[in-house]
């Protein structure tokens, strides 16, 4: 039963995921909806099917280390595009 929940919350068909593809088959982008600053953890959580809250976390707790966490995210908000506007559904018919 724990498995069959896990293989379903995987493909993103469970609990509001948003996933169509694959996680490793999607690009690196910045999602426009559920980021908290720029969207960069969300980004990368999407991309490897992590939870996006357990990526904030570790780069909190890695911003304790010394090291260039901080510049690493900047650079990322800047390097990596925002995902494009889902396409919208135009049957061509107003007012039917």
């Amino acid at each position: 039963m724990h498995t069959d929940a896990v293989a379903v919350r995987a493909r993103g068909e469970w609990g509001g995921g948003h996933q169509e593809e694959d996680p490793m088959s999607t690009s690196l982008t910045r999602p426009r909806e559920g980021k908290v600053i720029a969207g960069v953890c969300a980004g990368i959580a999407d991309r490897y099917g992590w939870d996006a809250n357990a990526v904030r976390l570790v780069f909190v707790l890695s911003c304790l280390l010394p090291g260039p966490q901080f510049v690493v995210y900047l650079a990322l908000w800047v390097l990596m595009p925002k995902r494009p506007y889902p396409a919208a559904t135009w049957s061509g018919q107003a007012g039917s």
